[in-house]
């Protein structure tokens, strides 16, 4: 298998990303609207999506997993979802015909800012990355992954005057003997004539594949917490040119596994290694700073 491992890899990531690029016609209005309009209850009364980007991440997530599961059918694959809020990756894809030809795949949306940088969080470099023969918060030992991807969903948020608390009454949901119901109390319904009428809380998506290392930062993406940082404008992402891209996944492993802890004598201080222009001097290896590809 150690033979056929780039083969494989490459084949994952052909077939990935010839996936996403159906994805954008199934989420999206021929508008580039986001088809799904809100919360349906047994009034047919539509209530509106909050902006929240937790929330539009996980509707997102329920949206196109139909559309994942078919994917992994066709390609020969099993789908495993992470067993744990908290655990790594999101989902595992495992070949029918081979148990040992695992790869994972975390699902990231994030929406466009007026910079044009996305920005969201790869995984911990705690414990899992670190022993990677153990299976601490993740669904099996890091080395058992041959791949490491992230599938990656950038939309624009509609304008600030769209509300999140609107109530809608569709007419084309109707049949002809039935009206609007409301219970005592309820707020203001509004009556649109179809569903298209509503506008959509997010519009104009973009979809990515990469190997997490090669959009990876050398910051942390979430204040304290362990994890992984990225920060790039969605043409470095969709041709996976972080900072690592030149030097190799196996600067992208030791660098974050000695993020933090590896210290240094600069400037007659002691001081913890978190960029990476100082672990390649601390390492001896001036002469690859050169294939630092600088960012944000």
């Amino acid at each position: 298998m150690i033979v056929s491992k780039e083969k494989y890899k490459l084949d994952f990531k052909r077939a990935l990303e010839t996936f996403t690029k159906k994805l954008q016609q199934y989420v999206s209005t021929e508008t580039g609207e986001w088809s799904v309009k809100g919360f349906i209850d047994v009034y047919k009364n539509i209530y509106t999506i909050s902006s929240d980007t937790k929330i539009i991440s996980k509707i997102l997530e329920i949206h196109i997993f139909p559309q994942i599961v078919q994917f992994t059918e066709q390609i020969g694959y099993n789908i495993i979802l992470a067993a744990q809020q908290n655990y790594y990756p999101d989902m595992t894809f495992v070949s029918k015909q081979d148990e040992r030809i695992k790869f994972a795949v975390d699902l990231k949306t994030t929406y466009r800012k007026e910079n044009g940088i996305a920005s969201f969080t790869l995984g911990s470099h705690g414990r899992y990355f670190k022993e990677r023969n153990k299976q601490k918060n993740i669904q099996f030992p890091y080395n058992c992954y041959l791949g490491h991807y992230c599938l990656g969903i950038i939309y624009t948020r509609a304008d600030s005057d769209v509300s999140e608390t609107e109530i809608y009454n569709v007419r084309e949901l109707q049949k002809e003997y039935e009206t609007s119901i409301r219970k005592e109390g309820e707020r203001e319904i509004t009556i649109v004539n179809n569903l298209k009428s509503i506008t959509s809380v997010i519009r104009d998506f973009d979809f990515f594949v990469a190997e997490k290392w090669k959009i990876a930062s050398d910051r942390q993406g979430s204040g304290n917490t362990a994890n992984i940082g990225c920060s790039l404008n969605l043409e470095d992402l969709k041709n996976e040119n972080g900072i690592f891209s030149k030097l190799g996944e196996k600067w992208f492993d030791e660098y974050w596994m000695n993020f933090g802890s590896a210290t240094m004598l600069k400037n007659g201080k002691t001081i913890k290694i978190t960029k990476l222009k100082d672990f390649l001097e601390f390492k001896g290896r001036m002469d690859l700073l050169d294939k630092i590809i600088k960012k944000y």
